[in-house]
């Protein structure tokens, strides 16, 4: 080992653990991972990647002789320094964060007297820290010390978002304690920013909070573009050369998804709900998210004048472009709704992970190209704004669908309307002017009965 190098043990082999644990043997630490999904340790111990991250697995193979997998607690705190914690929070039916993997993790230190600290990197409910102290106090580990490290990686970027960071937050209990955890990210350049515990965990699901109410905010404002015939486009640009606001979270659009902001906005207004205090801002913005892939339906209906045997493709199915997290896409309501009224639903994704049975995009019929998505189809959605539709050939695509003038919803506005009216498309986007399709006597592709 290098002198300077610790043993640390991750808890949680998803996109936050496996990601810390990859960065960490990076840094020079021998790590050991460990999960309760025996076929995700299979997978890592034979050298594959169970999720998708540009870079993971390489970065994976590069640090093997650092790293190890295991399914078993004790053989993964087993002379470790420090101990962290980066298991899944999901929301409960009352939006408060599902803290039982975190207590499970902890209960599987009991004995573990060596360890130095117990360091938290999963998004927990401000407050977590202090009843973690009780637990530890109470099963004898007084003496270790506890550290919240919230994470602020974003999936698609991760890597690069641990390893050159904005800022790294550490809160601990006492200076040692940060001390050391700041220790463990030498030669990661950026500001570490150390604080209290309870402000530690404040600052992630703060973070989270804001930047939902970014790209709720923007499609407020889109919504009033399309009825004053102002172009979102224009003005979320200019607005982003504000220094004081920039140009990031400002995509009208679907709304946003994945493990994160959905849920800690939830838990958020949740915290304030338990301590007496109605948090009328966020509720606004969560309402106005799961407003947009609705609207987004109603808006195809429109349109059309039904959806009822109709058939509607849509194309990207994960949150984003660059993962294959099905996590909260907009997706899934959208799937949903269109079933509900009647449609069959074609769709595409290059990336997205199978689903549960019960999970929408099982009742869809998934195909493995864009043009096969598309032929016979009513109309399009984007949800996902793949680089690959921006490369389609929309002209020629028009003639597989079953409709001369094709209707197609471009949800992240990541086409050009120009372009689409000139194929011969009814294009619609989000805060844009909507141009009128060309007239063409081109017979369009009928599928055979």
């Amino acid at each position: 080992m290098h002198p300077d190098s610790s043993r640390i043990a991750v808890f949680g082999a998803g996109y936050i653990g496996l990601v810390a644990g990859a960065c960490f043997a990076e840094l020079g630490h021998q790590v050991a991972i460990r999960d309760i999904q025996s076929e995700r340790i299979r997978l890592l111990k034979a050298g594959d990647v169970p999720i998708y991250e540009p870079g993971l697995g390489d970065m994976l193979a590069r640090n093997k002789d650092r790293l190890t997998y295991t399914l078993d607690a004790a053989e993964a705190v087993a002379g470790a320094d420090v101990a962290y914690i980066c298991v899944d929070t999901p929301p409960t039916p009352s939006g408060d964060a599902d803290l039982s993997r975190v207590w499970a993790v902890l209960a599987s230190l009991t004995g573990a007297t060596h360890l130095r600290a117990v360091v938290v990197k999963s998004t927990v409910p401000v407050g977590t820290g202090a009843r973690i102290r009780r637990a530890l106090d109470d099963s004898g580990l007084a003496h270790v010390a506890y550290a919240s490290n919230p994470e602020f990686t974003a999936e698609g970027r991760a890597l690069e978002d641990f390893m050159r960071p904005d800022r790294i937050v550490v809160g601990a209990d006492n200076p040692a304690a940060a001390r050391l955890v700041r220790s463990l990210h030498h030669g990661i350049p950026g500001p570490v920013e150390t604080m209290d515990v309870a402000s530690a965990e404040m600052v992630k699901m703060a973070a989270n909070a804001l930047l939902a109410t970014k790209i709720s905010f923007t499609n407020e404002i889109a919504a009033l573009c399309e009825a004053t015939g102002a172009d979102i486009t224009h003005v979320t640009r200019a607005i982003g050369q504000d220094h004081r606001l920039g140009p990031h979270f400002m995509n009208a659009g679907l709304g946003y998804g994945g493990s994160c902001f959905p849920k800690d906005s939830r838990a958020l207004r949740a915290l304030a709900a338990n301590t007496g205090y109605s948090f009328q801002l966020l509720t606004a913005v969560i309402e106005v998210n799961e407003l947009q892939p609705r609207r987004a339906v109603q808006r195809l209906k429109t349109a059309l004048g039904t959806l009822h045997n109709r058939t509607i493709a849509l194309l990207g199915m994960t949150f984003k472009p660059g993962t294959d997290d099905m996590r909260e896409a907009p997706s899934t309501v959208i799937a949903s709704r269109l079933l509900a009224e009647g449609a069959t639903v074609t769709c595409w994704d290059p990336m997205a992970r199978p689903q549960p049975d019960t999970h929408p995009w099982n009742l869809t019929d998934r195909r493995p190209t864009i043009s096969e998505a598309l032929t016979g189809a009513d109309a399009a959605i984007l949800v996902t704004e793949w680089p690959d539709l921006a490369t389609t050939d929309w002209a020629a695509h028009r003639h597989l669908m079953n409709n001369h003038t094709p209707v197609l919803y471009d949800g992240r506005n990541h086409l050009d309307p120009a372009t689409l009216h000139t194929a011969g498309y009814t294009y619609i986007s989000t805060g844009r002017p909507t141009p009128q399709p060309q007239t063409n006597t081109t017979p369009s592709h009928t599928p055979p009965a």
